[in-house]
């Protein structure tokens, strides 16, 4: 099994930056599987659906973004440490949300932004910004 683990949340003021870590740890991954997993994150505000926020490909670190953080995040990845991150600025109120960090272990090419593409999930961090 694979557990994931994110951490880093907090309130914060608009226009201030953020960084989110998600660890993966478990009997079932190593850092040799991990580097073939695809990592995403997500994030789900309150009344909303969960909505596809970035991810990094396992093969050659190609990332994907949604528009509305297109340039003001960024998905970063370290194997040997089995963690990826999440950098955010000029954050917005309306980026107030819970986060999920997200493992697709299919090695498809393709980065996926549906959540039915991901295999493993966190329990999510809490990220508030203030006006």
């Amino acid at each position: 099994q694979v557990q994931l683990e994110e951490s880093g949340g907090g309130l914060v003021q608009a226009g201030d930056s953020l960084r989110l870590s998600c660890t993966a740890s478990g009997r079932s991954i190593s850092t040799r599987s991990f580097s073939s997993y695809s990592m995403a994150w997500f994030r789900q505000a309150p009344g909303k659906e969960r909505e596809f926020v970035g991810a990094i490909s396992w093969m050659s670190g190609n990332e994907l973004y949604a528009d509305s953080v297109k340039g003001r995040f960024t998905v970063l990845r370290d194997n040997a440490k089995m963690t990826v991150y999440l950098r955010m600025y000029s954050l917005r109120p309306e980026d107030t949300a819970v986060y999920y960090c997200a493992a697709d272990d299919s090695r498809m090419v393709r980065l996926a932004s549906e959540m039915g593409k991901y295999d493993y999930w966190g329990q999510g961090t809490q990220v508030t910004v203030s006006a």
